[in-house]
């Protein structure tokens, strides 16, 4: 797996309407970044990207996922999803928590992630029994 350069995150940032980041900073999310997941397809251009942030203890957060539209319901999105969990519990951490953007909150409980309550938005991946 590649990970991505500053500029080809940034184009695919772009393509979301989030904001307008320039390549700058771009680079410094993607240095920031505790895990960085990324798919390209047989031609090697990114198709998909996830990032996390962590304390590298108790918690991490998936702060980005974007996949590309023309590929998105391929699996993309959830190979990007099960890394980024896979690397939070190879470290020892299982509180990973997310905002999922408007509209993608049924692609996130379809992988275990649950609501959080009203009064303390956003979505995690409930403790294991």
């Amino acid at each position: 797996m590649v990970s991505p350069t500053a500029a080809e995150f940034r184009a695919i940032y772009l393509a979301t309407g989030w904001g307008e980041p320039t390549e700058e900073h771009c680079a410094r999310a993607l240095e920031g970044s505790w895990a960085v997941c990324s798919v390209r397809d047989t031609q090697g251009a990114l198709v998909g990207v996830g990032r996390m942030i962590s304390d590298g203890a108790m918690h991490a957060y998936v702060n980005e996922m974007i996949v590309r539209e023309d590929v998105r319901g391929a699996g993309v999105g959830a190979e990007i999803l099960r890394r980024l969990v896979a690397t939070a519990n190879a470290r020892g951490i299982t509180q990973i928590q997310l905002f999922a953007a408007r509209g993608r909150a049924p692609f996130y409980a379809r992988h275990g992630f649950i609501p959080r309550p009203d009064d303390a938005p956003g979505m995690e991946i409930p403790p294991a029994q």
